[in-house]
Formats: structure tokens, sequence, C-alpha cells
């Protein structure tokens, strides 16, 4: 298990001293394993035709992995580009020194037009009202370089995009403007595994490429698929795949896997642990409350352990009482109403020495022979596996580790570490898109 002392891994405080890293300011933490991020990528990679691009979706703080460091691991390990949702995400990024080709994936406030083209961040654009606003405000706060705009359209998801009968009057607007520059479109799925849900949503995108291409638009990069349709293989993958939850080591929620997908699934490692040590550990009498509200009662005398993980942690308060932990390899319930700041675990049963405050518990991730994945967290709080991932809250601490042992720490108030390095390649990994003839031809004519 990455940072755990149960499978002969040194306790987490002396691996972050002999890493020259600060010590944890709390004894809850998140262990996130960045060789198995780039083997998620590779494997992905390897379900992949040649020559399609895979872009990773590193939105909501890389699903609660933290932005930065996954963005640079990514980077480093050969990703062509990288996806967020809000502006600020990607400059976020551009702030760390990240050089890929960035895409925002949702329409940001027209004024900030301008800074994303100087800044090379790549628009979504879905509607034409937002369209307009944006193109004027690049005419009245022009960039160096053209805005790089990709379409989202509507093929039957119902949240965004122009429908496709109205994608050509949107190619020709932005191809009328000096200051942004069409070089992509794209759409998402409803449902991934429903093969003819999807096959309508697939014959609605090729339809708009047929009428971009009648009205002379040249886009360079047409995508729909993301971590379901990948792995459902429900959809081809066009010239490139926003990969979200399979690059962190999860497929979506039963999803029915394509067969020939299944090595590349197989070859998936989860890159998230929760894990936390205990800020007491007693033994109470039987007939005692545990937690407010007394909603868990000690049968029988019983040892405690309080863990320092709350619903403001992302443990969501609807697991009262109906989730475990491990500790030594040995599945515990969490008992009691779960506060804020801290959940119980009932310990009287584990074999060996009586538990203490040194033992390491597993929330999330592995120890031993046994495994609590996002899927288990996901049904129990009667949700997804990606609210449970991207639902870690930004105060808990980040342990980034690599084969040798942690590398980076990221916490409220400092983010240290050995960082992988990109190397970008020209071309394909620089800053994107380098203007045509026309749009140099046009900055000149300002």
């Amino acid at each position: 298990m990455t940072g755990g002392s149960a499978a002969g891994r040194a306790p987490i405080d002396r691996a972050l001293a002999d890493a020259g890293l600060p010590p944890l300011p709390r004894s809850a933490w998140l262990a996130i394993d960045l060789d198995a991020l780039v083997g998620n990528l590779t494997a992905i990679r390897s379900a992949m035709p040649a020559g399609v691009r895979i872009e990773p979706v590193v939105k909501a703080d890389a699903y609660g992995h933290g932005s930065v460091p996954i963005a640079r691991a990514l980077a480093a390990a050969g990703a062509d580009g990288l996806c967020v949702a809000t502006f600020d995400e990607a400059v976020e990024l551009r702030a760390a020194g990240l050089t890929l080709p960035l895409l925002v994936l949702y329409p940001i406030p027209p004024g900030l037009a301008g800074d994303a083209a100087r800044l090379r961040i790549a628009l979504t654009l879905g509607d034409e009202v937002l369209l307009e606003r944006t193109l004027a405000a690049l005419a009245a706060d022009p960039a160096t370089e053209p805005l790089a705009i990709q379409l989202e359209i509507e093929t039957g998801l119902g949240r965004g995009g122009v429908l496709p009968e109205r994608a050509a009057t949107a190619a020709r607007a932005i191809q009328a403007s000096s200051g942004a520059e069409l070089i992509g479109a794209w759409s998402h799925l409803s449902e991934a595994g429903d093969r003819a849900r999807t096959a309508a949503q697939a014959e609605a995108f090729d339809r708009t490429a047929t009428l971009l291409a009648a009205e002379g638009a040249i886009v360079r990069r047409w995508h729909i698929a993301a971590s379901g349709g990948l792995f459902a293989a429900s959809v081809r993958p066009y010239d490139s795949v926003r990969v979200g939850l399979s690059v962190y080591g999860v497929l979506p929620d039963g999803l029915m896997l394509d067969a020939a997908r299944a090595d590349a699934a197989a070859a998936l490692r989860p890159v998230m642990s929760l894990l936390a040590r205990p800020v007491r550990v007693i033994d109470l009498p039987a007939g005692r409350g545990i937690s407010y509200g007394a909603r868990w009662v000690t049968p029988r005398p019983s040892r405690i352990a309080t863990l320092p993980v709350g619903y403001a942690d992302g443990f969501s308060r609807i697991r009262t009482n109906r989730s475990e932990a491990l500790v030594r390899g040995v599945r515990v319930p969490l008992v009691g109403t779960v506060a804020m700041d801290a959940v119980m675990a009932d310990v009287t049963d584990v074999p060996g020495l009586p538990v203490t405050v040194d033992d390491e518990f597993v929330l999330l991730g592995e120890q031993g022979t046994e495994r609590i994945t996002a899927a288990d967290l996901a049904r129990i709080g009667t949700t997804i596996s990606w609210e449970v991932l991207a639902g870690m809250a930004r105060r808990l601490p980040r342990v980034y580790y690599a084969a040798s042992g942690p590398i980076g720490l990221r916490t409220l108030t400092e983010e240290r570490g050995q960082w992988p390095t990109p190397h970008p390649e020209p071309g394909e990994h620089a800053h994107e898109p380098a203007p045509g003839p026309r749009r140099r031809a046009a900055r000149r004519a300002r």
C-alpha cells in the first residue's frame, strides 16, 4: 500500500523526514501514487490507435489529487494536453510553469478572453450570445496571438453546446474575427455504456463535422470520448480523448467493459489513498454513546480509536454507521455520527496487541489483502466515484510518492518536492495554437 507502514514501508513521519520533507500538519493525509498515475496514462495510450492525443482532465484539483503536482507528472509522462473546467484552474497551471496545451471545458466570463489569449489557454464556447460577447471583448482587448476556441456541440447531453445546425453560424463568427481562431470541436456523452444513445450522439457529432466542412471551417481537433466511451469502446476516439476518472485508476461505476479494452482496464491502479492515525485510543465501558446523538452505543466494553477525518474533509456524514476502515490489514467498523473533523473506529476485535495512536488506518485504499475502493464509498453514500475523489478537501495534506518513497508534499501552507520535469516536444507539447498566416496578417493590419 502506498504510504502505509503495513506493507513494510516506514511510518509516515520517518518517511517524510528521510525524504527531506517537513512533517504533516495533522495525522490524516492523502497518499498520491505518481507511479500509478504514469502507469495509467501508459495503459490508456496502449488502448488507443497511434496518433490519438491523450488530454487528461485535471479539473477540480485533479479530481482531488492536487492539480499542479498531477499536471507536472502527466506532462513529464507525455500527456498531449490538459483539460480543466474553469479559467482560474488553467491560470494556476500556467503560473506553475505548465506549457502543455490547456483547454477550459466551460465558458468563462467574456471579459477574461484577452487574458486567456495572452496565456495561450484555449476556451470552450457553446452559447451564441456568449460567443458574440467573447469576440467583442477580444476586439476591445486585443492580444498578440489569437484566442484558441473550441466549439462544444450539443449532441444529446442537454447541458451545453451549440446545436449541430447552428455550429456553422458559430464557426463563421469565429472565422470572421481577427482575434480568435477555431481549433476544435467536441461533445460529451450522456451515458457511455448505452450504445444506442451513444450512437445517436456520435451521428449528431459527425453531422456537425459535415456541416462545418461545407462551410470551409478547418477544425483540427474532434473529441467526444472520455473514460466511459474509451473503455466501453462505444464511440471512436476521433483525434483526442479526454480521460478523467480512468487516469486516476478508477473506472466509471457500473461500466460494461469492451473486451478489446480489458487488458488496459486491468492495468489501471488507483492513485489515491486516504490514511489516518488516531488522535485518541481509549477503552470505554458498555453503554457509552459515541459521537453526536449517540447513534451508536458500545454493546460491550470497547476500544475506540478517534480518527481526525470528517465530513469537512470529504468523508461524508451519510456514511455514519455504514462504513469501515482498515488497520493491520483487518476491517473495522466506523461507529457513531461522522463529525466535521472526526470519525471513530471500533478496534476491540483487532488481533494482537491493542491498537494505539501509532497505528495507520486506511479509509480509502488497500492494506494487506483488504481494499476499500472509491466505488465502495460511493455505494455507501449513494453517489458516484467521481464525487468521492473530487470531494477530498483542500485541507487534507497530499503526500506524493514514487518508487523511491515520498517525493513531494502539499499542505494548505506550502508545496514542496522533487517534481517530474516535463520535456516538451516542438509542435505537439508547445503552447497552442500557433497563428496561421491569415491571423498574423490580421494582427499586422491592426
